[in-house]
């Protein structure tokens, strides 16, 4: 499997054991053995502090998969993640041991036209934290490219530094839409990566940011967090047409960007009819493998 170490079937015994958290198969974990691999010189070995449970982990525990992404053998979870520098490679200047850091959980190969385009994250020889074959980091430790563990500043906590990962899920989505002050945004599930897109839409100066969503505590920590307005919608296909009434009305103006946090038929499609004409609409979240969205009327509307 990938850079963080080795199957737990590789351990010698009597060495010291570094434990994680593998999934071995449907809806169950176990707390086993993970061996790290040799610490290169441009490695860094750290001990993690704080890891974050990611929707898609949620999806390898309960169907072993995630989009085209199959579990096929026994695998560590996690990827959102902040630790402390126990060592580092002969190489590496810039880290001690003791520093804190977030790790950027996708290894990139530095060398494709993608990566030199700085869309690392399109790299086809991608290797990223728990997804399959690569192992994840929800252990005592793991090794991990220097380069790729960020430090943080002293006023950043190694829980807020976990969340790095997908604040940034945000923030890139936020970029993708080119959210500012003239776009008013409406979110598509107040779940996490909903809530931090909202966050990151603020910070990018959008003056009105309406979330919606099927659960009123989802909504009612949206609304703590500065959501301007908050819709309740069902899960019924049939009453899109009037939830996108209720959803302008909160929005007091045209939808000019929408991000679908949730990704599934009804989100979409409800995204699509209310973002008003020449908008922009970003798919964030992956529900459903496959959607039937009214894509032909949001064409007539020139939405992108």
């Amino acid at each position: 499997m990938g850079k963080g170490g080795k199957s737990h079937e590789e351990t010698k015994s009597g060495e010291d054991e570094n434990m994680a958290a593998w999934l071995v198969g449907l809806n169950t974990l176990k707390i086993q053995p993970f061996k790290l691999p040799p610490l290169g010189p441009h490695d860094a070995r750290v001990r993690m502090k704080a890891v974050g449970i990611c929707g898609s982990d949620v999806h390898y525990l309960k169907t072993m998969r995630c989009a085209d992404f199959v579990v096929k053998e026994p695998m560590v979870i996690g990827h959102e993640c902040a630790g402390i520098i126990e060592e580092v490679g002969s190489e590496v200047k810039n880290l001690v041991p003791g520093d804190r850091v977030a790790l950027e959980p996708g290894i990139s190969c530095w060398r494709c036209d993608l990566c030199k385009d700085g869309r690392y994250n399109l790299c086809p020889e991608m290797k990223f934290f728990a997804t399959p074959p690569v192992h994840g980091s929800l252990a005592h430790q793991v090794v991990h490219p220097a380069d790729l563990c960020f430090k943080l500043p002293d006023n950043v906590s190694l829980e807020e530094g976990a969340m790095c990962e997908p604040l940034s899920v945000g923030v890139h989505a936020c970029r993708r839409a080119n959210i500012g002050p003239e776009t008013n945004v409406l979110v598509m599930g107040a779940g996490p990566i909903g809530l931090v897109t909202m966050m990151a839409a603020r910070a990018f100066g959008a003056p009105r940011i309406v979330i919606v969503d099927v659960d009123d505590n989802r909504l009612s920590v949206a609304k703590n967090l500065g959501a301007d307005g908050i819709v309740k919608v069902s899960t019924n296909m049939q009453d899109v047409a009037e939830e996108v009434e209720r959803i302008c009305k909160a929005m007091g103006g045209g939808v000019d960007v929408s991000f679908d946090c949730a990704g599934f038929n009804k989100t979409m499609s409800t995204a699509l009819s209310a973002t008003c004409a020449g908008g922009r609409v970003c798919l964030v979240g992956m529900g459903h493998h496959e959607m039937t969205v009214p894509l032909t009327p949001a064409a007539a509307r020139y939405l992108f």
